[in-house]
């Protein structure tokens, strides 16, 4: 629980639309749900095709978004240029304590209330999510961003991949405060019992259906494992369409128990966690953090992942799970083969990482953020008061 303290007024800023379910939403209602328990007020401030999608009072939809290829995904941010008149009196409306900015330099909602924000009046926080980032960078556009930079009085990376690219672009001091969960909504689901107790091992992908989730690949090693293990089942847990790669393995392979579950509420996807005895995120890149991989933890159910930086960020091979190279579909059938054959092995593994998923809960990663608050608030008026100092020397 976190020490009692002044109540703050905290807006969240995103430029992503809100009612689109993504890690960035996710993140800001979290992160939301937990100061509010504490008793801070906090508004959410993003773009939104309808703000009748949002269940939340204190919701602030600021304009609507379209969507962009980015970083292999899509995502759907606002480049209104209309937008700032509105922003300023709301600005001035609200009276903010702190403005957290996710994702500063994504769309114009951010880069517009950034240069609006009283930096007497308001601390302006900044959390940069992604690894590699946008192609923008390279071709000059984080000159434009480095005044934006330069209003951020903290600075916040998600995890050490996610800081490692940042930093290159636009070097300064950086928290590095990971993603959080709601560890118990995993560890307390029930799983779904048609699917734990019919004689199946059920090995779970849940993401969406986009090819640097690496679905293909998994579809590959699943086909090399079903002849020694019938019943061997794989439950894919996602939107979107699979891809035309994945449809022709399953065609061509006549792969079997292969079931396409589709987007899931939030419930049943603690659920599914429950019911899987393998979890596999065969990614293939791109990947900041592996929330996927702390859902799976909580559960208590072993990890069978890509050795990539956002995975190794959160998995060590060998103490909550197995890593494989991205994109061997043998070294992945061979990984996940392991665990089958290994009961003790997929108990000491899921055991390990109900262990080490507790460092992530919200409320701990929340006081991080607030402590972030505090220490880049007392920094940036100690310079400015060295600064007045020195001029008046």
């Amino acid at each position: 629980m976190q020490a009692l303290e002044a109540h703050r007024k905290i807006a969240l800023v995103s430029p992503y639309d809100h009612a689109f379910h993504g890690g960035v939403a996710d993140h800001i209602n979290s992160l939301a749900a937990q100061f509010r328990e504490w008793g801070h007020t906090v508004k959410i401030v993003a773009p939104c095709k309808s703000a009748d999608d949002i269940d939340d009072d204190d919701f602030i939809p600021m304009g609507r978004a379209v969507p962009i290829p980015s970083g292999g995904s899509i995502a759907r941010v606002s480049f209104s240029v209309w937008l700032k008149p509105q922003i300023k009196q709301m600005l001035e409306r609200e009276v903010f304590d702190v403005v957290h900015f996710h994702e500063p330099f994504a769309g114009l909602i951010n880069r517009d209330m950034l240069s609006l924000v009283d930096p007497m009046q308001s601390t302006a926080i900044g959390t940069f999510h992604t690894y590699e980032g946008t192609r923008l960078y390279k071709i000059g556009a984080k000159h434009l961003a480095m005044p934006y930079f330069r209003m951020l009085q903290g600075r916040i990376a998600v995890s050490r991949p996610a800081y490692q690219f940042i930093s290159r672009q636009f070097p300064g001091e950086y928290d590095i405060i990971p993603n959080g969960i709601q560890v118990d909504d995993f560890a307390h689901a029930e799983p779904f019992e048609h699917l734990k107790n019919d004689g199946m091992i059920n090995l779970l992908f849940l993401g969406r259906m986009e090819k640097r989730k690496g679905l293909k690949h998994l579809l590959a090693a699943y086909s090399k494992l079903k002849w020694d293990w019938p019943n061997l089942r794989l439950l894919v847990v996602g939107g979107g369409n699979p891809d035309a790669d994945s449809m022709r393995i399953i065609s061509e392979r006549n792969l079997q128990d292969v079931v396409f579950l589709g987007r899931v509420s939030d419930e049943d996807k603690f659920r599914y966690y429950k019911t899987a005895d393998i979890y596999c995120a065969p990614a293939t890149g791109k990947e900041s953090f592996g929330i996927v991989l702390l859902e799976a933890m909580a559960a208590g159910v072993p990890i069978v992942a890509s050795a990539i930086e956002g995975y190794s960020s959160v998995v060590k091979h060998g103490r909550e799970g197995l890593l494989v190279p991205p994109k061997d579909e043998d070294a992945l059938a061979d990984a996940i083969a392991e665990l089958l054959k290994d009961a003790a092995l997929r108990r000491r593994l899921a055991t390990a990482g109900m262990v080490q998923v507790q460092d992530y809960r919200w409320e701990r990663v929340a006081q991080r953020v607030m402590d972030c608050y505090d220490s880049s608030r007392d920094a940036w008026l100690q310079a400015i008061s060295q600064r007045v100092v020195g001029l008046q020397g």
